[in-house]
């Protein structure tokens, strides 16, 4: 990645300001510490390599130099925004950073990515990508939300097995130059990504942007198994059925009932579960 990115790469764009690393401890630590220097709104942090990236529940993420691509964006608290944390609403925030990534890797380079619910990004049942969004306050005024996000682009940005031992992350890693098999251009993607977050941040209360979600689900109406928060030892059996209006996770149980789930780790039934049969589930329901 060249340094500092030529800002015609993202031309286009109403960004509020670029600050570009080549190497840094967290893009969304240096954001949140620009947000409280009084950055403008979408102002974005881009680094080459980070030290101290991390993702959800606690994990680490792995950002070697010139291999990846890890950014945070500054969301200043509009309509939309006020409306979701006002709610206790951060799922529909995850769900648009990784609805952005998703298409912009269907749109420029034809991948069958999916969203892993929440915030992960898969492409042929391996993690491409994860998004964090975290909310920042100033007293009890909601000032804006960080959407970091971290992408793999080419082979070494794939964590070694070893990587993060105390909470490895149930997916296999890939990376987008092993899916397509070519070199990948990070600053059109990056263009991409953001072009799509900026297209539906407006949009995270209507229903276009659940219904546009829920099609890139991934596992949907599949047998999975999931684990309540902090759990590794108590998987339930589960068949995927879509999404809450809030952005939560619809699966049937066992006994044919439907649960909501506000939070959770899904690992892939594969092979499928053994003497596990679900109901038929209505079009309705789905």
């Amino acid at each position: 990645m060249p340094s500092p990115p030529p800002e015609t790469r993202l031309a286009g764009l109403p960004l509020g300001g670029i600050r570009y690393f080549e190497r840094i401890g967290s893009t969304s630590d240096e954001a949140a510490a620009w947000l409280k220097q009084g950055c403008p709104d979408l102002a974005l942090v881009i680094a080459d390599a980070q030290t101290a990236g991390r993702g959800r529940a606690g994990r680490k993420w792995f950002t070697p130099p010139g291999a990846g691509l890890a950014f945070s964006l500054v969301l200043r608290a509009g309509d939309a925004i006020r409306q979701l944390l006002a709610q206790g609403n951060t799922a529909r925030l995850n769900g648009l950073g990784a609805l952005a990534v998703c298409q912009a890797l269907q749109e420029q380079h034809s991948l069958p990515a999916q969203i892993k619910w929440p915030n992960d990004v898969i492409v042929n049942g391996r993690k491409l990508a994860g998004v964090l969004a975290e909310a920042h306050w100033l007293g009890s005024e909601l000032s804006a939300v960080v959407l970091g996000i971290g992408i793999n682009l080419a082979p070494p940005s794939v964590p070694p097995p070893d990587w993060d031992t105390l909470n490895p992350h149930p997916f296999p890693a890939t990376c987008v130059e092993a899916e397509t098999g070519t070199p990948i251009d990070r600053w059109a993607l990056l263009h991409a990504v953001l072009r799509n977050v900026l297209a539906w941040r407006e949009r995270m209360m209507d229903d276009d942007f659940l219904r546009a979600w829920e099609a890139n689900l991934a596992f949907r109406d599949q047998q999975v198994w999931v684990y309540p928060p902090g759990s590794v030892t108590r998987p339930k059996a589960v068949r995927l059925l879509g999404l809450g209006a809030d952005g939560s996770l619809r699966v049937q149980d066992e006994s044919g009932g439907q649960v909501t789930l506000q939070a959770g780790e899904i690992h892939q039934a594969n092979p499928p579960l053994g003497g596990f049969r679900l109901r038929p589930v209505d079009s309705a329901e789905k």
